[in-house]
């Protein structure tokens, strides 16, 4: 036996390295001289060792541009397949792979065999991962079938033969046919359009290879990206939070956040570019920084969480606002869900110097809680009174704060003192769902009066006339008296 595999080695020397082939693994075994006695030797293998280890060969591409076999890549594979009409068989392999090699030449002979009436194609799967891992592909080789519906590939079952791949190719050309003629279309659209048309997604931004760069790269917005493939089931799972979603956000953010979606089975260079290896994948892109990855949960309170965050972190705070109509309490008030509405003593008592102290202490507080979202105005005292009253605060005890819900029609009222500390607190308990509240008087906002903005200057008394005593009888007054 030692002899068959010396001469199978073609080796006279030793010791010798064999490399045999098993299970497309490498066996290598070690033999050497043993003498023994004076002026005898005896040649005789010892087996040393077996050393037997996965080997990566390093093989070319097992088709080239002079066969039958058409080679696809991530540059060329959708336009070559996905906007094609016609049927394909496509082998994802491997070069190192001894199933693809066994089976090259027979899937050359199909090629030849089907020109014309069935596309035959090959992808480098080693070489081109992200394309192998698009359509689940885990082993080597596999083969695909993309016929009607590109966006739902079925898997190749028959034998490795280039008669059992030509047999069943025309199976499926008479399926093909077979749906045409009973009026199926192509499955040339997006694999989420078949999922309840464009309403419940009308939020969700459609990106891919042509449109990616001009839309998210170097825009002022924040954009969080899905990369989906249509038959993957954790992404029809998230399709109708991430669309939920997006409405949310779209509303709260005003439009600066965006939700977006990319068939990465289409776009196939722009998921190849940001590494995506699985289905779904969220990247979030923001102005001047590198992508990163979305690691949170996937429902939608969890994404609109994400999305306001994300926001908040880069929103500048909001601004405070002086009540001057009816019609810009209720568009801040309705725009947000809460309101923070104050009430400052009238300029005469304050002055400049004293207003503008209070209206620090709201911008502060306002840059404090941005990521809430909420509303800030105020207005001088006595020029709301309506609304003062409606809330149960009525000619006196200036500064005053109210947190009103304008959906709900409540309010909360600032108990502690008009401070940092004491609005803090106050807003504190009304973040986590505490502290007390009472209706609107009414049930709605009362009449709000049109006034002039201030001035930003200390209030002046106003001018009084002068009296001209000189035609008055000071003696007729004291009679009249008496």
């Amino acid at each position: 036996a030692s002899q068959s595999i010396a001469d199978t080695a073609r080796s006279t020397d030793f010791p010798s390295l064999v490399r045999t082939d098993v299970s497309e693994q490498l066996e290598l075994q070690f033999y050497y001289s043993v003498s023994f006695g004076s002026g005898t030797s005896a040649k005789m293998s010892v087996f040393v060792g077996s050393l037997v280890c996965t080997f990566f060969l390093t093989v070319n591409g097992l088709y080239s541009s002079g066969d039958d076999v058409v080679e696809l890549t991530p540059t060329n594979f959708h336009k070559e397949v996905m906007q094609s009409d016609s049927l394909w068989l496509i082998e994802f392999y491997a070069p190192w792979c001894g199933h693809c090699q066994r089976l090259a030449p027979e899937w050359k002979k199909a090629a030849t065999a089907l020109k014309g009436v069935v596309k035959i194609g090959a992808v480098d799967a080693d070489k081109h991962q992200a394309l192998g891992g698009q359509y689940g592909v885990t082993g080597f080789p596999t083969i695909k079938v993309f016929g009607l519906n590109k966006y739902k590939p079925e898997d190749y079952q028959g034998g490795r033969t280039s008669q059992a791949i030509v047999d069943a190719a025309l199976n499926s050309v008479r399926s093909l046919v077979k749906d045409r003629l009973g009026g199926k279309s192509s499955g040339s659209e997006s694999g989420r359009q078949s999922s309840g048309g464009s309403s419940g997604k009308k939020d969700v931004v459609e990106l891919n290879d042509d449109n990616f760069d001009k839309n998210v790269i170097g825009s002022d917005d924040i954009w969080m990206v899905e990369f989906y493939a249509p038959w993957c089931g954790h992404c029809k799972n998230l399709e109708p939070e991430w669309a939920a979603a997006a409405t949310e956000v779209q509303e709260q953010t005003k439009g600066k956040v965006k939700l977006a979606a990319v068939d990465a089975t289409v776009s196939q260079m722009l998921a190849s570019r940001y590494g995506v290896r699985g289905f779904p994948t969220i990247k979030i892109f923001q102005k001047g920084e590198d992508a990163v990855d979305y690691d949170g949960g996937r429902t939608r309170a969890d994404i609109v969480a994400r999305a306001i965050d994300l926001f908040s972190e880069n929103a500048p705070p909001p601004e405070l606002l002086e009540i001057l109509s009816e019609d810009g309490l209720k568009r801040t008030c309705e725009a947000h869900q809460l309101c923070i509405i104050s009430f400052l003593p009238h300029i005469l008592d304050t002055g400049a110097a004293g207003r503008n102290g209070y209206l620090e202490v709201m911008l502060k507080m306002a840059e404090k809680y941005k990521k809430k979202m909420w509303g800030w105005l105020w207005a001088e005292a006595g020029a709301q009174s309506d609304l003062e009253m409606s809330f149960g605060i009525g000619g006196f005890g200036y500064p005053a704060m109210a947190a009103v819900n304008s959906r709900k029609m409540k309010f909360a009222l600032l108990k502690g003192s008009f401070s940092e500390q004491g609005i803090h607190e106050f807003l504190r308990e009304l973040s986590v769902g505490r502290g007390s509240t009472a209706p609107v008087a009414g049930g709605a906002f009362p009449k709000i009066n049109t006034v002039e903005p201030w001035d930003g200057k200390d209030g002046e008394l106003p001018a009084e006339d002068d009296i001209d005593l000189s035609d008055v009888d000071l003696d007729d007054i004291a009679k009249d008296e008496l």
